[in-house]
C-alpha cells in the first residue's frame, strides 16, 4: 500500500511537471542563460576536480572487454524503457524489438553483460520519454542545465524523471540490491558514462557552454524525429531576401558568368546591379 502511494505521489509530480513543458511559450531556446551559465559553470569544475580524474582512470586501467561488458549491462536496464516509449509512440515493431532484446541479452547473455540480441540481427531501438513527449507535440520548452546532470529542457528533464523510475524499478526486481550496493552501481554507470565522452571532448570549439547547448538541441530534435528533423525556416531561407546577402548582390539567371546581373566591373554604370533577389 505504501509503495502505491509513493508512486501515485510520483505520478502526480511527473503529470505537473508535464503541464509545465505543455504551456512554456515558444521562442528563445535558452531565456535562462544566465542562470543555466552559473550551473554549468558549477558542472564544469565538479567534474575537472572528481568526475574526470576517476573516468580517465577507470578508462586507462579497466580492460576493454570489462568495460564493454559494463556497459552493455547498464544499457540493458534501458530496453525496458525503450519498449515502454516505442509502444507510447506506435512504433509496435521496435517495441517488440526492445522487449526481445530484454528478454535475451538479461537471461542468454547473462543481465545484459553480453548483448546477444544484437549478435543475432536485433539492433537497438532506443527512445526515452522526452522523446515521446516530443513526439506528441510537447514543446521542448526552455534549455535547462541541471545541476550535476547536465544539459536538458523543461520537457526532457520531465521525461527523465519517468525514465528513471522505470530503470529504478527494474534494477530492484533483477537485482535486489540495499541501498548501499545501489550506491555503489550508480557510481559505477556515472564513472562509465562519463569515460564514454572523453575521446570527443577534443571536438568542442569556441564557447563551450554554447556549443555543448546547440549539440544537445539539435541532437534531441533529430533523435524525435529519428534522423529526420523537420527542415526549420533557417534552413528553408535560401528564398528569403536576406538569404545569401542583400538584393543589390544576389544572383540572377540572365548572367554570361553567373554570379548576378549583368555585371561590368570595368564599368561605370552599375547601377542596375542585383536588381532581382531570389524568389
Amino acid at each position: 500500500m505504501q509503495k502505491i502511494k509513493v508512486m501515485t505521489i510520483k505520478f502526480t509530480f511527473l503529470a505537473c511537471f508535464s503541464l509545465i513543458s505543455l504551456v512554456s511559450v515558444a521562442g528563445d531556446t535558452d531565456p535562462w542563460e544566465r542562470f543555466n551559465r552559473s550551473v554549468h559553470t558549477f558542472n564544469s569544475a565538479l567534474d575537472r576536480s572528481i568526475l574526470k580524474p576517476i573516468a580517465q582512470g577507470y578508462d586507462g586501467l579497466v580492460p576493454e572487454p570489462i568495460k564493454k561488458g559494463t556497459s552493455n549491462f547498464f544499457d540493458n536496464f534501458g530496453e525496458v524503457n525503450n519498449t515502454f516509449n516505442n509502444l507510447l509512440q506506435g512504433k509496435f515493431v521496435d517495441s517488440a524489438a526492445s522487449g526481445s532484446r530484454f528478454l535475451i541479452n538479461t537471461t542468454v547473455g547473462i543481465f545484459g553483460i553480453f548483448d546477444v540480441a544484437t549478435a543475432i540481427g536485433i539492433e537497438e531501438q532506443q527512445e526515452d520519454f522526452g522523446q515521446t513527449l516530443g513526439y506528441w507535440g510537447v514543446g521542448s520548452g526552455p534549455y535547462l542545465v541541471l545541476p550535476f546532470l547536465g544539459p536538458s529542457t523543461i520537457r526532457d528533464g520531465t521525461g527523465s524523471i519517468s525514465d528513471f523510475m522505470v530503470n529504478d524499478y527494474v534494477s530492484n526486481e533483477l537485482l535486489d540490491l540495499h541501498w548501499e550496493e545501489e550506491l555503489v552501481l550508480d557510481g559505477l554507470d556515472i564513472v562509465q558514462r562519463r569515460a564514454k565522452l572523453l575521446p570527443v571532448e577534443g571536438l568542442i570549439i569556441g564557447d563551450e557552454y554554447s556549443f555543448i547547448r546547440d549539440v544537445y538541441l539539435q541532437s534531441r530534435e533529430n533523435d524525435i524525429h529519428d534522423g529526420n528533423p523537420p527542415e526549420s525556416e533557417s534552413d528553408s531561407a535560401w528564398g528569403d531576401d536576406d538569404a545569401w546577402g542583400d538584393e543589390d548582390d544576389s544572383w540572377n539567371e540572365n548572367t554570361d558568368d553567373g554570379w548576378g546581373d549583368d555585371i561590368d566591373y570595368g564599368d561605370e554604370d552599375d547601377s542596375d546591379v542585383g536588381t532581382t533577389a531570389i524568389e
